[in-house]
């Protein structure tokens, strides 16, 4: 329980620190670093609690405001570049491209035999987000505004299309549905965990 507290401590002063990065003007990782931060995270919390069934998970099943914060330093990074338009194009491109990584390791959602079949929260669950994370598109929501409004409003829509990926992708890896992401290739492999030496009672 110990090692549960500690970590979920540790993933909220994570939470804290984006808010205090754009409001000191502090230098802002780039989109991709930021993600695999992200990514590191959620592998850390998934290890800890992966035994948790997904309705009683304790902690973030699928949250992905950080991929949202991510996009976010991203606008910002471009909106003080000298090309705002050329930086928050080349930016929806880049999320675009991580939302296909994403999509390409989600497995198709698993049919429960006969409409009697009860699936599991988890099942159901990750069945909705996979058919959310295909289906979601930003149509013409950008039409209509200046063009550097129009830059800024497709990376935003970028980064839904990635977080519906992402949500998804959290949840089939809590299932185990899929290979950790340093296997995928996203973040380096981590550092093996040594164990605590035991303290004498």
């Amino acid at each position: 329980m110990a090692r549960r507290r500690d970590l979920s401590l540790t993933l909220a002063q994570a939470a804290l620190w984006p808010v205090a990065a754009l409001a000191e003007d502090a230098a802002l990782p780039d989109f991709a670093t930021c993600l695999r931060g992200e990514i590191l995270r959620y592998e850390q919390a998934v290890t800890a609690f992966a035994p948790t069934p997904a309705e009683k998970a304790g902690y973030p099943l699928a949250n992905v405001a950080g991929v949202e914060f991510c996009g976010t330093v991203g606008i910002v990074i471009c909106d003080r570049s000298e090309e705002p338009l050329g930086c928050q194009k080349a930016l929806a491109v880049e999320q675009d491209i991580w939302r296909a990584r994403v999509l390409t390791e989600l497995p198709e959602p698993e049919d429960a035999e006969g409409a009697e079949v009860e699936k599991p929260f988890a099942d159901i669950l990750y069945k909705q987000l996979f058919d959310l994370a295909h289906g979601m598109s930003a149509g013409r929501d950008c039409a209509g505004h200046s063009p550097r409004m129009e830059m800024w409003c497709r990376a935003r829509e970028a980064n839904g299309r990635l977080r519906a990926a992402v949500i998804a992708w959290q949840v089939a890896r809590h299932e185990g549905k899929v290979a950790p992401a340093f296997e995928a290739g996203w973040i380096a492999a981590p550092d093996p965990v040594r164990p605590r030496a035991r303290l004498d009672e």
